[in-house]
């Protein structure tokens, strides 16, 4: 019964209940969308990181990170690598020799980071060569192929065919130095990584720095889904468990190598998620004032119901229905549309081409595909009908004051 006499007084004033429904629509669509946005910004950055520059997990020699020297090495890295690929949520393992070098054109230098790959296999872990807005991936009619960033191209002021001459130290500490032709430039989302990383056959950095192409600086492991990450951290180091007694290698999820970005992608969700709940509480005191207006008009009404016998419980939980009812149907409608244009936008995807530089040099890609679980819709669903019971109470309260003597010959 007091169900159907909230739903019914909800309706009683069909403009004021359509324009509250509006408002809420309209904030649960603005607040959802930019928490979808800026979720599926995050997540674009870290799956551009995880498949164009670090992958899921590396592995590496302990005393390389401390010193980035090429002499610090994995070996067997053949052996290792089929260990990997036989544990269950791997997608692909690759091995690679990194170092710090320089690169120097006709006219000008600049200070690098090497890539020894085997560039079939590489394929597999990384996007780069999906990447290329010039040339090819390493095109074999250069003696010495080079694969460069558009961004040290530009610096470099070189293009395809052009020969660029690497100096780098090699594994007895002296300084070693060849000359590569330009056989491709790539393009990513990272103008930083862009401008810092080349990527040379793994058997002629070897050939530079004088050690075997079967030793690796650095084990790359790409997965079926980010998600696995961890536990599959945890069967590699049970695997090489050996190993990382002895120091002779550490493992490193993602999150551990770029701590910047996984508190980036943490910190972007909780900010959004801040702002939903600001809009939430803002409608809600548009909500208050509905309420009170509608509790106002009906003075009289409210004095004869508790004449009649109608408890203060019974009072105030038809206050709190019509406020929740107002609320979820406003909420209802706002999550659905909120949904409905979240999925599309996730589809089709916004260009933010305008400010593409401004994105790239912070690492963000210039289109932006939104997307949000569906924990996030319940949870702003709780949060909506949270919100309509404390703005219930106001209302609530002040019928609650009334004296049915006076109320009833109140003047409407």
């Amino acid at each position: 019964m007091i169900f159907s006499i909230a739903w019914k007084n909800v309706w009683r004033n069909k403009l004021r209940s359509s324009i509250v429904i509006a408002s809420m629509v309209i904030g649960l669509i603005g607040g959802i969308f930019y928490l979808a946005f800026a979720k599926g910004m995050a997540q674009q950055q870290v799956n551009s990181a995880i498949h164009t520059e670090i992958s899921n997990i590396q592995l590496h020699n302990p005393e390389f990170l401390i010193n980035n020297e090429i002499s610090f090495t994995i070996n067997n890295t053949d052996e290792k690598v089929k260990k990997i690929k036989k544990i269950n949520g791997v997608k692909e393992a690759v091995y690679r020799i990194t170092s710090a070098a320089m690169a120097s054109s006709a006219i000008t230098g600049t200070g690098i980071f090497v890539n020894g790959i085997d560039y079939k296999e590489e394929a597999k872990v990384t996007n780069i060569s999906t990447l290329l807005v010039n040339g090819t991936y390493f095109d074999v009619k250069y003696k010495n192929p080079i694969v460069v960033g558009e961004k040290l191209a530009e610096k470099l002021k070189v293009k395809i065919g052009s020969k660029i001459v690497i100096t780098i130290q090699n594994n007895n500490g002296e300084i070693a130095y060849s000359a590569f032709r330009i056989a491709g430039i790539y393009k990513t989302h990272n103008s930083n990584f862009d401008e810092m990383n080349v990527f040379i056959t793994r058997q002629d950095l070897a050939n530079i720095i004088g050690t075997s192409p079967n030793s690796a600086t650095e084990i790359a492991v790409l997965l079926n889904h980010n998600q696995l990450t961890r536990s599959v951290s945890k069967e590699i180091k049970k695997v090489f468990s050996k190993e990382i007694s002895q120091k002779v290698i550490v493992v490193r999820t993602w999150e551990e190598i770029s701590p910047v970005l996984k508190m980036l992608n943490e910190m972007t969700i909780q900010y959004s998620m801040i702002f939903v709940i600001i809009i939430l509480i803002a409608l809600s005191f548009g909500i208050i004032n509905t309420m009170l207006m509608a509790i106002m008009e009906r003075v009289r009404e409210i004095g004869m119901l508790m004449a009649i016998g109608m408890n203060k419980t019974k009072v105030f939980f038809m206050i709190t229905l019509e406020t929740v009812f107002l609320s979820i149907t406003g909420g209802i409608l706002g999550l659905s549309i909120s949904w409905i244009l979240v999925e599309i936008m996730g589809i089709t995807g916004i260009d933010l081409s305008s400010i593409a530089d401004g994105l790239n040099s912070m690492g963000y890609s210039s289109y932006v595909y939104p997307e949000l679980d569906l924990i996030y819709y319940s949870l702003i669903g709780l949060l909506v009908v949270v919100m309509a019971i404390f703005a219930s109470i106001m209302p609530a309260r002040k019928a609650l004051k009334f004296n049915p003597a006076q109320a009833v010959r109140h003047d409407a």
